[in-house]
């Protein structure tokens, strides 16, 4: 009897720290927001916008008053679009999804370097905030800057070629 409890010792152990894993990774937000494209890409000084549904399984009212960015670089977001277009409050019983809606929109400022930048989106209550969402956007060069060093590249190459000493040839007589 004592090796059948030392047998389950492991399996049981495994199985605790499954359901704990699980019940860490709950949503501890009231609001859902589900990003209809997440990953996005423009070239510096083009406008992203950022469409979505937010949903609450809520029983209580969800009063959807204010929001907040979180967002390195040289961006401007902008959180009309939220403002103009989510319902004030929103409970399971009443409301329980916004429907797809423009939700903000981020301007990639000229002079912003090539790179992938990621960012949240933050639905609050007052200062507690009730629902988040990440997003990334992909800052590509502009044409011109890929076509400018292409063409510094063939000037160089075409620099160090001419350098080079010509080889010379033996004739034997």
């Amino acid at each position: 009897m004592k090796s059948l409890g030392k047998l389950l010792v492991l399996p049981l152990t495994m199985a605790a720290f499954l359901v704990a894993a699980n019940a860490a990774k709950a949503d501890p937000y009231a609001l859902t927001i589900v990003l209809d494209a997440p990953f996005q890409s423009g070239l510096t000084g083009s406008t992203l916008d950022f469409t979505g549904t937010i949903t609450t399984s809520s029983v209580s009212t969800v009063s959807l008053g204010g929001d907040s960015f979180t967002l390195s670089g040289l961006f401007t977001p902008n959180d009309g679009p939220f403002l103009n277009n989510a319902p004030l409050t929103m409970s399971a019983s009443s409301m329980p999804s916004s429907g797809d809606i423009d939700l903000f929109t981020i301007t990639i400022a000229p002079g912003t370097p090539a790179g992938i930048y990621a960012g949240v989106f933050d639905i609050l209550d007052g200062n507690t905030v009730v629902g988040e969402v990440d997003f990334d956007i992909d800052v590509t060069p502009e044409p011109g800057t890929i076509l400018l060093l292409g063409t510094g590249l063939l000037l160089l190459a075409g620099l160090i070629r001419w350098r080079m000493p010509k080889p010379t040839t033996l004739t034997v007589a």
